[in-house]
């Protein structure tokens, strides 16, 4: 887990620091920084650290990775230059929603468990169904707009960067779909082992989404 976070996080910087702060940088890095953060709220639900108990810490990493399917979903936008600020909204509407409801709502967030390899998060039952739809329902329509997209755009790297963003989704929930086939007591796990793999699409937005749709930043700016 704190690996994950150490290289998720360093990525968010290196992304930050090397490339000019347009909407998609600023977009990756967030997205990277949300990874990043899940990651950490994990080893402090083990460890139990830092003034906080291991349901706040899982209150919060639960913030984090709610935001990633509308992040990732206004990122492919941008990319493909596309005209979908209405189900954008929508997507973020969601994850307000139901941040406000982990933060806030007291039988939100119930019980987590660390398992070393991975920690179990136990929501409140009746926001589990809603909250797996919204989430693998953004993320299926990610991809979905990603391929599509790429199909009709002409520009090279626009094309190439949103080949690497569906790589990138594949890369970490297909693994974690066929783990869950495999051994079905780990479904209970999914946000955990999830974004484990997603340590993956970090490496995609990192290697191959920034250097084709970022400009690098001159030596002036780096001391911003």
């Amino acid at each position: 887990m704190i690996t994950t976070f150490l290289i998720e996080g360093f990525a968010a910087g290196y992304v930050l620091w090397r490339y000019r702060k347009d909407m998609i940088a600023k977009l990756i890095v967030m997205t990277l920084a949300s990874l990043a953060f899940f990651q950490l709220a994990e080893y402090m639900v083990c460890e139990n650290a830092f003034f906080l108990s291991s349901l706040d810490w899982a209150r919060l990493g639960y913030v984090a990775i709610t935001m990633l399917p509308p992040l990732g979903l206004h990122l492919g936008s941008v990319i493909a230059q596309k005209k979908t600020g209405m189900l954008i909204k929508i997507a973020y509407t969601n994850a307000a929603a139901f941040i406000i409801f982990f933060l806030f709502i007291g039988n939100g967030m119930q019980a987590e468990k660390c398992l070393g390899n991975y920690v179990i998060f136990t929501i409140a039952p009746h926001a589990s169904l809603p909250y797996g739809i919204y989430y693998h329902g953004w993320l299926l329509t990610g991809i979905s707009l990603f391929w599509r997209a790429r199909q009709q755009i002409k520009n090279v790297a626009r094309k190439q960067a949103l080949t690497w963003l569906v790589i990138g989704y594949c890369s970490f929930m297909v693994p974690t779909l066929i783990i869950n086939f495999v051994n079905p007591e780990t479904i209970h796990g999914i946000p955990s082992i999830m974004c484990g793999f997603a340590v993956l699409f970090a490496f995609s937005l990192l290697f191959k989404v920034a250097p084709l749709m970022l400009k690098k930043a001159s030596s002036e700016e780096y001391s911003y």
